[in-house]
């Protein structure tokens, strides 16, 4: 297949290009990351090797420079270079939209102390992908990847859990059933969606309650986004209308009625519908 580009390449910007790649479906790529790495002078791949197959099948001949987390330091300099003499740059991970929980950031923050301007070409995101299908909130903090050091990997996940928002972080199969205990401990009556193989032949989608989480039998296949659900909110326990809750109602009291002001309020704070009626028929009953 050959995507003629819609541009000629004096109409790209010289700088860096952020370019987002397949998760693992070849298909899923833009229109404008096929142009944009065929008009490039270099790509940055993490992995030449994994990152061949996709230039290849779109035919892209841009010359390759090999960019990963043991070079990313080293490289740096060079690349800048290049770019400070007008060339056209993309960087590429293995899968998904790079620096993020991938090489990059290193060379992004060199690049905007050099004033050298940096392009975000959008597309497939592993995170995106894994909060779409969980059915959980998408009100959600991103963790990466944990540590592998047991009591500091206790306190991260410690301090995450109470947060309510949903959970999402990357981890590879080989560490997965050393986790699993820490999730337990620590979240315990949510629900939690183990993302597999996304986008590939055997795409798979494990949910469980995490109170019933058990150990994998079997090491699972490539790496897993994980995603745990927000944390559920005990609407009996009420709390007391705040000062800023009161000055809400009255600048509302005039302009809507009891119970309208009463469904509002008790979407956006834990106090419970008596308490912010009771207190709006006070106000009502002062004029």
């Amino acid at each position: 297949m050959i995507i003629k580009p819609q541009f000629k390449l004096k109409e790209y910007e010289n700088g860096l290009y952020l370019v987002s790649t397949p998760l693992g479906n070849l298909k899923d790529i833009t229109l404008r990351a096929i142009e944009v790495l065929q008009q490039s002078d270099y790509i940055l791949c993490e992995d030449t090797r994994v990152s061949k197959n996709l230039l290849d099948r779109y035919q892209i001949k841009s010359k390759l420079i090999s960019n990963h987390k043991f070079n990313e330091k080293k490289n740096v300099v060079k690349i800048i270079e290049y770019l400070k003499s007008g060339k056209t740059i993309s960087l590429i991970s293995d899968a998904g939209t790079p620096s993020i929980s991938d090489p990059g950031s290193i060379l992004v923050n060199e690049c905007i102390n050099s004033d050298i301007r940096i392009f975000p070409v959008p597309g497939p995101s592993a995170v995106a992908a894994a909060v779409s299908i969980s059915g959980f909130s998408d009100k959600f903090i991103f963790c990466g990847f944990f540590t592998d050091k047991k009591l500091q990997l206790s306190n991260e996940l410690k301090k995450f859990s109470e947060f309510e928002n949903s959970i999402v972080f990357f981890v590879s199969s080989k560490k997965i059933n050393k986790i699993i205990p820490e999730i337990k401990k620590n979240f315990n009556g949510r629900k939690i969606v183990f993302c597999r193989e996304l986008t590939k032949l055997y795409e798979e989608f494990i949910r469980k309650n995490v109170d019933e989480l058990e150990l994998f039998e079997k090491e699972p296949k490539g790496e897993l986004t994980v995603v745990i659900s927000e944390k559920k909110i005990d609407k009996n326990i009420s709390e007391n209308l705040t000062e800023s809750d009161m000055n809400i109602i009255k600048k509302m009291i005039d302009k809507l009625s009891t119970k309208e002001i009463t469904d509002i309020l008790s979407q956006i704070s834990n106090v419970s519908k008596k308490e912010i009626y009771n207190y709006c028929l006070e106000l009502k009953n002062e004029k």
